[in-house]
């Protein structure tokens, strides 16, 4: 996918931030995107260890949180992809972390 010439597969992740609020990635390229934390719904429901323990993949084409089962792709980020999980998905998935 391309946006006005830019290869958005060639803009790889060096870091990432998350508050209660967003979900920042720094980028090679010198940007920082910062997108609602709300947007990611196993984002905004992990602890803070949780959200502490991530892993860029891909070459920090996108980013890994082994403990919540989530990757977001640096494309999909510049694209402003939400999750694509389903309300049933999610349930099901904070069901199992309450016990149910």
């Amino acid at each position: 996918m391309s946006i006005s010439g830019i290869d958005l597969r060639e803009v790889p992740a060096r870091h990432v931030s998350i508050t209660d609020e967003a979900l920042a990635l720094d980028l090679a390229d010198g940007r920082t995107i910062t997108v609602p934390l709300a947007w990611f719904p196993r984002l905004e429901h992990g602890t803070l260890a949780e959200r502490a323990n991530w892993r860029l993949i891909g070459g920090g084409q996108g980013v890994h949180w082994p403990d919540l089962d989530e990757d977001i792709s640096v494309e999909g980020l510049l694209a402003g992809r939400h999750s694509g999980e389903s309300q049933e998905s999610l349930r099901r998935w904070l069901d199992s972390r309450n016990g149910g």
